[in-house]
């Protein structure tokens, strides 16, 4: 059994299943695929979490708090690059850990990888919901009460769930709904309806910082870093520079822990390689340009909020568009609210659009049911099944659950597979130093290294509760491996078909 747990997936095998009749079909290019990765990175959030990020935990020093996580991004982006170049099917760190380091690895990345995209599929659900009755709210209509939001929420501050007067959060699951159809459609639709709501939500961004340019006063950068220059925490405990009233740190590193957060999405990049027309190549541009692209435009919107407003007047809940409402502009509120709710729709339909690949993979490899999740549709070639349950899946949740419960769920599943992924880069430039690589990480193992210190340094930063309901949702994975993916196991079988042949 030991044997089994650690089997690794030969690249042969890996390689073959990008023929036959059941595979995805290839029809992204470098230009969707980058849309793609800038489609999940880029929400909302650019509008209001780096508002509060600015007023309340660094400063101007926010900018650089944007260039230490787009670094730290940048080292798990290179080493997702060189395996997505290496091994051009779905299935994203699943795949790669299946070839490095073994089945049961494999298994816990995948099931991690299935709580990050659903969870984070719902929260963004939520937010869209909530982003979107906000502008109805601005046009004068108002949502009825009892459908505004699930019937409980979780407070943060006290730890207890609350009763929130409603029903339904019926906006959350009327978009879910919407995008699991276009999904089910087709992946050619999929990244038309993307590229839209980039388009859109990129000419806003290009807007706030080019008309913002000109409204900026440099003497509000200073003082630059007004919380200071750290700000660190381990299991929730604070270590290094300022802290507020309540022992949360502040400083430019502390803002980068939190901001990170923004970043998650390139990886999803990775999860489309079956799906693009030369994954060799158009993989490593999708996932370095979009990275690449989000830094900037953050870092711009950042340097603008800032020399636009004194930090302590960013108004935390909405400060790119109350900043220009100072200014006079008041105007640009109405083009951030269209961006806002086109930016958030592109991030959901990313998220859902990963979660059915990294099943596909699974079910290719019998861990989870076949029939089921590794059914393409003969018309669509999506995985239309595990599509629609995910999308059931999603509607649930955000309709009726506290998901402030579950947020960091989605930002500690995302960098455990940033570590798994610098580490298999060691393993497998190590174990299979001939294979083709059409994509290098540049500066192994420094950049593999730095990858995985970097994320595990942000991973100890988070509530130390967060690491709990990890090991929970692990431990449930764990019980469904060994009751069925073990004894179904495509890798088991075909080792014990060696074994008696040697017999």
């Amino acid at each position: 059994m030991a044997n089994q747990f650690f089997a690794r997936k030969p690249l042969a095998m890996l390689l073959e299943e990008m023929k036959g009749e059941n595979r995805l079909r290839r029809v992204l290019g470098p230009v969707q695929l980058s849309a793609l990765g800038v489609g999940a990175i880029i929400g909302a959030g650019i509008f209001v979490a780096t508002g509060e990020a600015a007023r309340n935990i660094a400063g101007p020093a926010l900018m650089l708090s944007y260039v230490v996580a787009g670094i730290t991004c940048i080292f798990a982006a290179l080493c997702y690059a060189e395996f997505a170049s290496m091994v051009p099917v779905a299935g994203s760190a699943y795949t790669y850990a299946y070839a490095t380091l073994g089945e049961l690895f494999a298994w816990i990345i995948g099931w991690d990888l299935v709580l990050e995209y659903a969870v984070g599929s719902a929260t963004v659900a939520n937010g869209w919901s909530g982003y979107f009755q906000s502008v109805l709210a601005k046009a004068g209509l108002e949502w009825p009460t009892y459908l505004r939001e699930a019937p409980i929420k979780y407070d943060a501050a006290t730890g207890e769930f609350i009763s929130t007067g409603s029903f339904v959060n019926l906006t959350a699951i009327l978009i879910t709904l919407v995008v699991t159809i276009v999904l089910v459609k087709g992946i050619s639709e999929s990244a038309t309806f993307n590229a839209a709501m980039v388009g859109i939500k990129v000419s806003a961004v290009l807007f706030v910082i080019g008309v913002g340019a000109f409204y900026v006063n440099p003497a509000n950068w200073k003082p630059f870093a007004p919380y200071g220059w750290t700000g660190l925490s381990f299991f929730g405990h604070h270590v290094a520079g300022q802290a507020d009233a309540g022992g949360t740190p502040l400083g430019m590193l502390a803002g980068a822990a939190i901001i990170f957060f923004a970043y998650i999405g390139f990886d999803s990049v990775s999860t489309h390689t079956e799906e693009a027309k030369n994954p060799q190549r158009d993989v490593p541009i999708g996932i370095v340009a979009s990275l690449l692209i989000c830094t900037v435009l953050y870092i711009a919107v950042v340097a603008v909020l800032t020399g636009m407003v004194p930090y302590q007047q960013i108004d935390a809940a909405a400060g790119v568009s109350d900043a220009f409402k100072q200014n006079g502009l008041g105007v640009a509120e109405v083009i951030i609210a269209i961006a806002g709710v086109a930016g958030i729709t592109s991030v959901l339909l990313v998220m859902m659009l990963s979660g059915p690949r990294v099943f596909l993979a699974m079910a290719r490899d019998g861990l989870v049911p076949k029939g089921f999740f590794g059914d393409v549709h003969p018309k669509f070639r999506t995985p239309w099944r595990s599509t629609i349950l995910i999308g059931v899946f999603v509607c649930l949740m955000t309709g009726f659950l506290p998901l402030g419960f579950l947020l960091h769920l989605t930002n500690i599943g995302t960098l455990f597979a940033f570590v798994v992924v610098c580490a298999a880069v060691l393993i497998m430039r190590k174990k299979h130093p001939e294979a083709e690589r059409p994509f290098r990480c540049p500066w192994v193992p420094v950049v593999p290294i730095l990858g995985i210190a970097c994320c595990l340094m942000l991973m100890f930063s988070l509530p130390a509760d967060n690491w709990l309901r990890l090991a929970v949702w692990l431990g449930i994975g764990l019980v469904i491996y060994f009751l069925y993916g073990r004894h179904h196991s495509v890798m088991a079988r075909l080792e014990a078909a060696g074994d008696k042949s040697k017999k």
